[in-house]
């Protein structure tokens, strides 16, 4: 799918995409450069319906704070990694 940037560095999201995503008015979008040069783009904010069933996941067992603790230090160690670059 194509977008054009305009003279301000303005993207619109085809609306397809924000339907799929739920990206609304004042949703936050992250925008981060590959190590391939692509551009990965997260949805950051969504609304609080899309949160329903984010912490009670029947038969999935809850992590630990250590596993927690790990994830997180994994994940930035990853990041600043590839900041470095």
């Amino acid at each position: 799918m194509l977008a054009t940037v305009t003279d301000k560095g303005q993207v619109t999201v085809p609306k397809n995409i924000r339907d799929q995503l739920h990206i609304a008015s004042g949703s936050k979008l992250d925008f981060e450069v590959e190590e391939d040069g692509s551009l990965r783009v997260r949805v950051l904010v969504r609304g609080s319906d899309n949160l329903f069933g984010l912490l009670h996941r029947p038969g999935i067992k809850p992590l630990s704070i250590k596993e927690m603790d790990e994830g997180i230090v994994a994940a930035t160690k990853a990041r600043n990694q590839r900041a470095r670059k």
